[in-house]
């Protein structure tokens, strides 16, 4: 009963968010010519999964100006390929821990990146970005959600999932 109700909490509060969101990253998008949508994560840690669960769920969006990428734990291995790609604008989806309430959506500048933490890969978000910046500068945006659990076990969370399916509806409609 305890997550029903926070459920419907987190909907009425996702609503609202979900506009703010939707803004933030049409603005970002705005004038992109090329886009590279990046979601990290091991989805046999649970939460940790919504990263590669919400571009398997928009993979279909791929097209001549969008590249889906699904870079699971090794983001790193896929900068040559971004690089390649020559991208105007990128973003990146993970996990991220806020120490907000689980299934928080956070917009995350590429500025901004060194203060939130990344648990469970081996390169930090703000090293990836320095290191696919060495030649050129790029419109980077993080697209973060608070896990419920990291621990391992196949599938999100009720909240997590919510707000990743929230995330999914959003990238159908501005894309």
């Amino acid at each position: 009963m305890k997550v029903l109700g926070q459920l419907l909490i987190n909907k009425i509060f996702s609503f609202c968010c979900d506009i703010m969101i939707k803004e933030e990253l049409t603005d970002f998008l705005k004038g992109y010519t090329k886009l590279v949508i990046m979601g990290i994560g091991n989805d046999i840690r649970a939460d940790d999964g919504l990263g590669p669960y919400i571009v398997e769920n928009i993979k279909d969006l791929a097209s001549s100006k969008i590249s889906i990428i699904n870079a699971t734990t090794a983001p790193e291995n896929f900068t040559g390929k971004i690089r390649k790609l020559d991208p105007s604008h990128i973003l990146i989806i993970d996990a991220v821990i806020m120490n907000e309430g689980p299934g928080k959506i956070k917009i995350v500048k590429k500025e901004e990146v060194a203060g939130v933490s990344i648990s469970t890969h081996s390169m930090s978000l703000s090293y990836l970005v320095n290191y696919l910046e060495i030649e050129k500068p790029y419109n980077i945006l993080f697209i973060g959600i608070e896990p419920e659990s990291m621990e391992l076990g196949k599938g999100l969370s009720p909240l997590v999932k919510s707000s990743s399916d929230d995330l999914i509806s959003i990238f159908r409609e501005i894309l």
